[in-house]
């Protein structure tokens, strides 16, 4: 089991080995108990347009240690959808 309120603040790892961003926020589901996505803000641009905070589905984690590794992250940058 994981205390969730230790990754605030953790750096998020691509598979490719790319820093993705810091998590900031997790999304708990509270009839499970279960986290179901983690935040993550002042993403890197290259990744993310205009460095757009990031919501990371749980299945794509991958490990947690000193970082987050994540297992999967989609190869196109993420675009802004603008309002």
């Amino acid at each position: 089991m994981v205390d969730v309120t230790g990754l605030v603040g953790m750096t998020v790892v691509l598979p490719n080995g790319q820093h993705l961003g810091a998590v900031y926020d997790i999304v708990v589901d509270t009839d499970n108990w279960g986290c179901t996505h983690l935040y993550v803000r002042d993403a890197d641009p290259r990744i993310s347009e205009e460095s757009i905070p990031v919501a990371i589905p749980w299945r794509w984690v991958k490990a947690i240690g000193d970082v987050i590794l994540l297992r999967w992250f989609p190869d196109t940058p993420l675009k802004f959808a603008g309002e």
